[in-house]
């Protein structure tokens, strides 16, 4: 990097800022901005820190347990001197951005209706990842950027499913203890694992189509990977102009 690379601004809206979106965090403080007061995070969660989000999470740890996981993560970027604000509500189709909030989102919802709204509310930009969540395929991960080709409704379409274990008795005891979250609910009842380097993987993924808009190359509308077989991964390029679109910007230090 020089002088005049561009390092990108972004928003977390929902993020849930556990295995994912503390991924995000974590790719974001590790570029080498020059000036990180000049990024303007906004970090969006209901949740609290519980057990399953120290073991599955890359930014927490057991004094942070109990913790809100919006007011944790804030107090870990501005340490790293980032400017962040707050946002405690769920993301769903009544969320509406504001003009003077960042136009670049990272997203990882953990719900296919969150995901249906993320063309409807006002970003510019999403990146969007998704990973597996059974022992079998927690190491695959998929990233979507709207938007393109396809609206996200029609990406994550409504379907009815069978019946859903995190709501049976013993996994919803295990919340109201609060041995589990929501992620862990589902890696539990799925008979998952839950890995942080995979995480950091998507982090590190979503950061780069940001970087890729900022230097004028194109993007991929889908990603998807599997990190035992990266030499069978699938990519399709995204056909929508964001020529007119300003994330805004921050250089960053010479090396």
């Amino acid at each position: 990097h020089d002088q005049t690379t561009k390092t990108g601004r972004a928003s977390m809206p929902y993020s849930l800022l556990g295995h994912l979106g503390q991924a995000y965090l974590w790719a974001l403080g590790s570029l080498p901005y020059a000036r990180p007061d000049e990024v303007a995070l906004v970090l969006q969660d209901i949740d609290v820190i519980t057990r399953s989000t120290e073991s599955t999470s890359i930014l927490s740890d057991a004094e942070l347990i109990g913790q809100r996981k919006t007011r944790a993560m804030a107090e870990w970027a501005e340490r790293r001197g980032f400017a962040t604000s707050i946002q405690e509500r769920r993301f769903a189709a009544d969320f509406s951005r504001n003009s003077s909030e960042p136009c670049v989102a990272l997203c990882g919802v953990d719900n296919a209706d969150a995901r249906r709204a993320l063309n409807d509310v006002g970003f510019g930009l999403v990146v969007e990842a998704g990973l597996g969540r059974s022992h079998r395929d927690f190491h695959t991960m998929s990233l979507h950027t709207l938007p393109g080709s396809r609206p996200a409704a029609d990406i994550w379409r409504s379907t009815v499913g069978g019946e859903s274990v995190e709501k049976r008795p013993a996994y919803t005891r295990l919340v109201e203890e609060e041995a589990l979250d929501r992620c862990g609910v589902t890696r539990l009842a799925g008979v998952a694992v839950g890995a942080p380097f995979v995480g950091a993987v998507a982090g590190a993924l979503a950061l780069s189509e940001i970087l890729r808009l900022l230097h004028g190359a194109h993007l991929y509308q889908m990603i998807d990977v599997d990190l035992q077989s990266l030499d069978h991964r699938v990519v399709s390029l995204n056909p929508t102009d964001l020529r007119g679109l300003n994330p805004g910007f921050s250089t960053a230090r010479p090396l």
